[in-house]
């Protein structure tokens, strides 16, 4: 998933800012930037759009770690 604290940040929105401008609870975005919960497709698309980036990141797994001999 796309590091959506990161991308917060850039735009310069807090928390707060972010979750009132996508009708999302604040507790709500605070999961989806810890990564324990995925927002459904239209809350990934509200956020994506304030963001600026593809929603779809919100859905692709990270690179595998490479397995150690």
């Amino acid at each position: 998933m796309t590091n959506l604290r990161e991308k917060r940040i850039e735009k310069g929105l807090s928390q707060k800012d972010l979750a009132a401008a996508t009708g999302v609870k604040n507790v709500t975005m605070c999961a989806y930037e810890k990564g324990t919960r995925r927002p459904k497709p239209a809350a990934a698309k509200k956020i994506a759009a304030v963001l600026g980036f593809d929603w779809t990141e919100f859905y692709e797994d990270p690179e595998p770690a490479e397995a150690e001999s």
